[in-house]
């Protein structure tokens, strides 16, 4: 007889109120292998859309989400990424573009990983990857963003065990 054994993972986004929690979002899953990172970047690409953009505060060129699919995603696309990987070799990047605003992309030494390389490769524009730095996420406690977690759940599909809220 054999066992089965699904490696789970468990991807945390706690609110609070003053430095206590109120509630917790749990999302459980199984992760994919290292070696299928490009084909959940494909997934992420195939499943970026205008309304994961509806509650960001404001995009340097909101114009540019009318001709540019990946435009606004790169910093959600590449912390699902991190998140829906198996392996702890993905370091998150980020740097200025051309016009000044931050890029975020996942790096294993030298090779990169970038959901979003098409908002530059479709205009002809080299995306920051010379000017990038070691980052740590954004926000309070670098917590997943809600829209992380709402990607993570359309490219997980099948993969994913839970998506629970406890309030505490």
């Amino acid at each position: 007889m054999t066992d089965f054994f699904i490696k789970m993972k468990k991807v945390e986004r706690s609110n609070y109120e003053g430095n206590n929690v109120i509630q917790t979002r749990t999302l459980t899953f199984e992760p994919y292998p290292y070696n299928e990172i490009e084909l959940v970047i494909k997934k992420i690409k195939d499943n970026l859309s205008p309304d994961l953009l509806k509650k960001r505060k404001s995009l340097m060129y909101p114009s540019d989400l009318l001709t540019n699919k990946f435009y606004g995603h790169c910093y959600h696309s590449t912390q699902a990424l991190y998140y829906l990987m198996d392996t702890d070799r993905l370091v998150p990047m980020s740097g200025k573009d051309y016009r000044g605003e931050s890029h975020w992309w996942l790096q294993d030494e030298n090779k990169i990983y970038d959901p979003t390389v098409n908002q530059y490769v479709d205009k002809g524009q080299i995306p920051p990857y010379n000017k990038g730095r070691k980052s740590k996420w954004y926000g309070w406690k670098q917590r997943p963003h809600q829209i992380t977690l709402e990607l993570m759940k359309r490219v997980l599909t099948n993969r994913l065990i839970s998506d629970m809220i406890e309030t505490h």
